[in-house]
């Protein structure tokens, strides 16, 4: 793939491959959005129970714990383009009968724990996938500009684009949200089954190479880099908090704040203007500070967020916390991603992703659940409350990674 050089750093260029997997990533998040949106709405409307609608949460990152290593171990022997477009496939299918039960009635909560569930088991081996395949369509040098583009246009599309409509297509009927996303899933299957990648080129597999071995090496290779095993560490404390702070936002809005539907649409479209300022400082701090100490602002800072959102009872202050926090989150994942893909041998980037991921991810079930028992006992605040100490947790697992 061709690149071009601005102001001594390398980007990639929108033809050919890249483009085409930033505008299915663009388009599939458009869908995504409108369903995350509207589901913790749908749930809300279903019952009033903090602990079950934060079981929704919890429900959509439980299958990382379960199948994310299988995932990584998959996508390095597959060909990701194939993988990738599969997926949206089943995924679009999924969601298009998930669409008619919401329209006839017919989607209880334990509906949305099933489909909340069965979304993040195939997005296991997409996610996994696709950061393996990135590196194939972008030069190394251009990696981390690539990342930030395609999370900012990831951001355009989910907040400025998606979260608006929700609440105009949800008065056109409940379903609407759900059979948009359905169609997001096909058209970005389209647009990945018209890439046009080589096979992935593999060393022969060693005789009785297994998936639990493919998966335990990832895990080992993962675990020996310092860098990566202590970030890993950190972005596993960090995202205990994150899933209280997903489960219980809604309840957090339109309960504590009393803030109503509106209020809900208001905070999480700050959280997207300041994820899209973050993709554009994202690589300019990179070069400032390096990656490692990108992470470590970000996380003082994020919270610092949470503890205004926990303490202010006030929906100006829930909208500013949430834009900083959303800004610092995009320079967070942006370099974490690219630290991975810079780091990691190709040969295992799909394993080690995956091994990062599943680690890191693994507290944020358990972050749903005790924000949904927290906010029962103690009330809506507290889990924004018991998400700063958690991230504070994580900006001190990173201090013996800075220099």
């Amino acid at each position: 793939m061709t690149e071009v050089t601005a102001d001594a750093v390398r980007a990639p260029t929108w033809r050919g491959g890249y483009g085409r997997l930033f505008t299915a990533a663009v388009i599939s998040k458009f869908g995504d959005s409108l369903r995350s949106a509207a589901m913790p709405l749908l749930a809300a409307s279903l019952t009033s129970d903090p602990v079950l609608i934060s079981l929704v949460t919890a429900c959509g990152f439980l299958p990382w714990l379960l199948f994310g290593l299988v995932g990584g171990a998959v996508a390095d022997r597959v060909d990701q383009r194939r993988a990738m477009w599969a997926v949206d496939l089943v995924r679009g299918l999924l969601m298009a009968a998930f669409a008619v039960a919401v329209a006839l009635g017919q989607a209880p909560i334990a509906l949305l724990l099933a489909v909340a569930f069965a979304l993040t088991t195939l997005q296991t081996l997409f996610d996994n996938a696709a950061t393996a395949l990135l590196p194939s369509l972008v030069p190394a040098p251009a990696l981390g500009t690539a990342n930030a583009r395609l999370m900012t246009g990831q951001i355009i599309a989910g907040t400025f684009l998606a979260a608006p409509l929700v609440p105009l297509l949800m008065l056109w009927g409940p379903s609407v949200p759900y059979a948009v996303d359905a169609a997001t899933y096909a058209l970005a299957a389209v647009l990945i089954i018209s890439l046009r990648t080589p096979p992935p080129e593999r060393e022969p597999r060693a005789e009785g190479a297994t998936l639990r071995r493919d998966m335990a090496e990832g895990l080992k290779a993962l675990w020996a880099d310092r860098s990566l095993r202590g970030l890993c560490v950190s972005a596993a404390l960090c995202n205990v908090g994150v899933g209280a702070l997903i489960a219980m936002l809604v309840l957090h809005i339109t309960g504590w704040l009393d803030a109503g539907r509106a209020g809900y649409v208001a905070g999480i479209t700050a959280y997207g203007v300041g994820s899209l300022a973050g993709g554009l400082v994202a690589g300019r701090l990179a070069r400032l500070l390096g990656r490692i100490r990108c992470v470590f602002l970000a996380g003082a800072v994020q919270t610092g967020c949470l503890l205004a959102m926990g303490l202010v009872r006030e929906l100006w202050m829930t909208v500013v916390a949430l834009a900083v926090f959303g800004l610092m989150g995009l320079v967070w994942n942006a370099n974490e991603v690219t630290l991975m893909q810079e780091r990691a041998p190709s040969r295992m980037l799909g394993r080690m992703s995956a091994a990062f991921r599943t680690l890191a991810i693994a507290g944020a079930p358990l972050g749903a659940l005790l924000g949904g028992l927290v906010a029962s006992a103690w009330g809506l605040n507290t889990p924004m409350l018991m998400a700063a100490g958690l991230f504070a947790l994580s900006v001190a697992a990173l201090v013996p990674l800075i220099n």
